[in-house]
């Protein structure tokens, strides 16, 4: 008999623990004591609540991929433009160059310097403006503005030739360009001390 009370015993604790584990009924929802109505309030607040967040999660992701995408647009061309500040340079010393040998030459081959000069300075106008079309402009710098380690790179440093030239930029090497708000090439300068 006392296997019996036994075995009664266990097929009782089973008998609970599905109870506990079984799905939510009406009968049930009513033996925990919510009404129907306010479980499907409950169930609907639940689902109403996940809507919010995916739906915030989605602008989110809506706001992040259209904020990369114009970076992307912004820059996407920065590598050929940064390919071409060098023959940006070159057209500069060219047209430094071709100047210098038209002040020491003599009247009879001026009429051919003005032609080369005036033809080189066409190219290099339209050059420039399509680079700056698509965003390019330079960083002003001159001889004698104060040295600013965020916007300039400096090269070297000399003596300052005059008291008023310590710190500030006695020559500028290579020229400085943003493309857009960022900068792709820093102006090369040497700096008084």
């Amino acid at each position: 008999m006392a296997k019996k009370d036994k075995n009664e015993k266990t097929v009782d604790k089973d008998i609970m623990a599905d109870e506990q584990n079984a799905p939510v009924t009406e009968e049930n929802k009513e033996d925990q004591g919510l009404s129907a109505e306010d479980q499907l309030k409950e169930e609907l607040a639940k689902e109403k609540d996940k809507f919010l967040r995916l739906f915030a999660e989605f602008e989110n992701y809506k706001k992040r991929t259209a904020k990369e995408r114009i970076e992307l647009f912004k820059t996407a061309g920065q590598d050929v433009v940064s390919a071409m500040l060098p023959v940006l340079d070159d057209f500069d010393r060219a047209l430094t160059e071709i100047q210098k040998q038209e002040s020491g030459e003599d009247m009879t081959e001026t009429g051919t310097r003005n032609e080369l000069l005036t033809g080189v300075e066409l190219i290099s106008n339209k050059f420039r403006e399509a680079l700056k079309s698509k965003g390019l402009t330079e960083i002003e710098t001159a001889k004698g503005d104060l040295f600013d380690a965020e916007l300039h790179e400096a090269i070297t440093q000399i003596p300052a030739p005059a008291e008023e030239l310590k710190g500030k930029i006695i020559d500028v090497v290579e020229k400085g360009y943003r493309l857009g708000d960022k900068i792709i090439r820093y102006p090369k300068v040497v700096v008084g001390k």
